[in-house]
């Protein structure tokens, strides 16, 4: 798909290290409405390619949030979003969503750490609007760093459902969580986005209460992989070409050599742009993309780092 050229409307510091960028058509046009937890991939002013989450209403068409954190060691992606002013452009593609909303859940929720509260924050936004059961909890270590308080206090309109919680020692939260647990059941849905250790505490006090399925997980980052024990395999389009994957080769890589043309992003495993369906094979997944459901059913992959079980995996190109 082609990139869409937006200009930066308004930038807002939002924390000492978090800025707000508000993005707006360059031709004046609306944006297409978005499905709440959606991401888009920002081509910034060093011409690196990052992925950053909507945080405005998915419903507004005039404008599109997204908040950027200035991480140390930056390679040129945050860094060089820092130093943008109004006025300035950037390239931006689609909205894509790994995290969406579960449409039969009969109770939502939301919680943050840090700078996950980004996805979050659209998602809170479409609930108010469907005026479903939810409730917000942000995890931050002072109000300082915690990025949209205010806003989520006072000015998004549902500061009734938000709980702010700033400065509780990453081994207390559990506790406080298996409270929020309390009333949930099978029908409930979590969804969470923060650092992985975090987010892995989250995922163990709600997945036994609402099922491993019902909680939802949006990665930052991506995973270290143990490359020690791979061995090749066979790739096979379903268009009949056949391809051999080398030990230390992706199958993006391969298929890129080879000129197949494959829709791709981070190459990390947790954008999900080059996720392909699975014809035949057990594939080994190493993405951070996919959710245990969809890794449990087998039937897709992402291309970039997951690799095969069986001798051989049949694919087709989404």
């Amino acid at each position: 798909m082609p990139n869409t050229l937006v200009r930066v409307a308004e930038v807002t510091a939002e924390t000492p290290a978090v800025r707000s960028l508000r993005l707006v058509r360059d031709d004046g046009a609306p944006f297409e409405p978005y499905r709440a937890g959606a991401h888009i991939d920002v081509t910034g002013p060093t011409g690196v390619l990052r992925q950053y989450s909507l945080c405005s209403p998915p419903a507004d068409a005039s404008s599109l949030l997204i908040a950027v954190k200035r991480e140390a060691g930056s390679r040129g992606g945050s860094e060089a979003l820092h130093t943008l002013a109004a006025g300035d452009k950037l390239e931006i593609g689609e909205p894509r969503n790994l995290l969406s909303l579960a449409a039969d859940a009969d109770r939502h929720v939301l919680v943050a750490g840090g700078i996950g509260i980004t996805p979050l924050l659209s998602m809170a936004y479409q609930l108010h609007d469907d005026r479903a059961g939810f409730e917000l909890h942000y995890f931050a270590r002072s109000r300082a760093e915690a990025a949209f308080a205010d806003l989520l206090e006072h000015r998004a309109g549902f500061g009734d459902r938000v709980h702010l919680h700033f400065g509780v020692p990453r081994a207390e939260q559990p506790a406080l969580l298996t409270g929020v647990a309390t009333g949930l059941g099978p029908a409930s849905h979590v969804y969470t986005c923060g650092p992985d250790g975090f987010m892995d505490q989250v995922t163990g006090v709600f997945a036994p209460v609402v099922g491993d399925s019902h909680v939802h997980v949006e990665h930052f980052t991506a995973a270290e992989i143990d490359t020690g024990a791979d061995r090749p395999f066979t790739v096979e389009l379903d268009t009949g070409e056949a391809y051999e994957i080398p030990a230390g080769r992706s199958i993006l890589s391969v298929l890129t050599d080879n000129g197949i043309d494959v829709f791709k992003s981070c190459e990390e495993g947790i954008c999900g742009s080059c996720v392909s369906g699975v014809l035949e094979g057990i594939p080994d997944h190493r993405d951070q993309c996919l959710s245990a459901s969809d890794k449990a059913a087998g039937d897709q992959v992402a291309l970039c780092v997951s690799r095969a079980l069986t001798d051989k995996l049949v694919i087709e190109l989404y």
